[in-house]
């Protein structure tokens, strides 16, 4: 029998990473994830694994490259300043092909900002975020149950592709209080073998993970090796969920808590009679680009909302190529936009078209 108990988005982070088989967990303290690490450093100890809250972001996403060195599941968390100074540690794991999940609870920003749910971290996450050619998956919740699950599928993600996961979730979803199934997670059966990992392999022959390539053609294939895998993820692993779009006319394309006010603006643009319907990304790398892109062609008009300036409005512009028009609602500094701006939008395409 399942059991379902009331849990934070940022507990739900940390008890799926748990049931995911997480082996250590390495982090620092920053508001609007800091329930997260509480919760690690209680359970970890108590399932004899490993807790560390680290000096500081820096040494957390070393000591992570470490312990993914060594063939361990490992995850580190933190909120958006806290990833800026992880990100050279994310580059280093995406040129070693480590696997490695990592949690970033958004906060308003630039800079410090403020402790209010945002979503300006959109760029960072899904276009590379540190130097060098290199993209992590990024898996992006709306409810306190996706941080849990998609939390526990990200280490399986991890491995298959020898990559980092990013989960990017806003305040509000880390700071929710809702209803969780506690579900059970096995492994993939059909991961690969961790035989990269540091140390002697069972050939006894030693394996030295670096990231480092002096001559520019070794370099230049390895780069070249992590596109096509990319290429590959791009293929295989692409999520999102949609609602009402059987017979849309116009569409909303939002994530994390943007999409569920944009769900409660859909549903009144129907009682309005208004033939709405809302994709939600789920993975924002890969980007749902041929599912937007079929919308785009049958829809009279897109809106996209986001806590930000419009970020993923580029990608969603791009993707639709001018096929439709596109209208962003969009918030900033921690302001979350309200049903009410996302139904006047898509009332504007009908007054439009009148």
């Amino acid at each position: 029998m399942l059991t379902r108990v009331l849990m934070k988005g940022n507990e739900a982070f940390a008890e799926g990473a748990i049931r995911a088989g997480c082996d250590a967990y390495f982090g620092y303290p920053i508001t609007p994830q800091t329930e997260l690490l509480e919760y690690m450093a209680r359970r970890m100890p108590e399932l004899g694994r490993v807790f560390v809250q680290a000096e500081s972001e820096i040494a957390a996403i070393n000591m992570v490259i470490g312990a993914a060195a060594s063939g361990a599941r490992v995850m580190t968390s933190s909120s958006s300043p806290g990833i800026s100074l992880k990100q050279e540690g994310i580059s280093y794991l995406a040129g070693c092909e480590l696997p490695a999940v990592i949690v970033n609870v958004m906060r308003g920003g630039p800079g410090l900002g403020n402790v209010a749910p945002a979503q300006g971290d959109y760029f960072q996450a899904t276009k590379g975020g540190g130097h060098g050619v290199y993209h992590s998956i990024v898996l992006a919740p709306a409810s306190a149950q996706e941080a849990m699950d998609l939390t526990a599928l990200s280490f399986d993600l991890a491995d298959r592709y020898r990559t980092p996961v990013m989960v990017l979730a806003d305040g509000v979803v880390g700071q929710i209080m809702e209803p969780v199934v506690l579900r059970e997670y096995e492994k993939a059966v059909d991961l690969p073998a961790k035989d990269w990992k540091a140390g002697y392999n069972s050939g006894r022959k030693k394996n030295i993970i670096l990231s480092i390539s002096l001559e520019p053609e070794v370099l230049e294939g390895r780069n070249k090796k992590l596109v096509e895998k990319y290429d590959l993820i791009e293929e295989r692993e692409v999520r999102w969920k949609g609602h009402y779009l059987e017979d849309a006319r116009l569409a909303v394309v939002a994530f994390g808590t943007s999409a569920r006010v944009a769900l409660t603006a859909v549903r009144m643009a129907r009682a309005e009679g208004l033939a709405a319907g809302i994709l939600r990304p789920i993975t924002l790398f890969p980007f749902p680009e041929r599912e937007i892109a079929e919308l785009a062609s049958r829809v009279d008009g897109l809106v996209v909302v986001e806590m930000n300036q419009g970020q993923m409005l580029e990608d969603v512009e791009r993707v639709a190529a001018g096929k439709v028009g596109v209208r962003f609602v969009g918030r900033l500094g921690g302001m979350v936009p309200s049903p009410e701006e996302v139904l006047a939008a898509l009332r504007g395409f009908e007054e439009a078209a009148r």
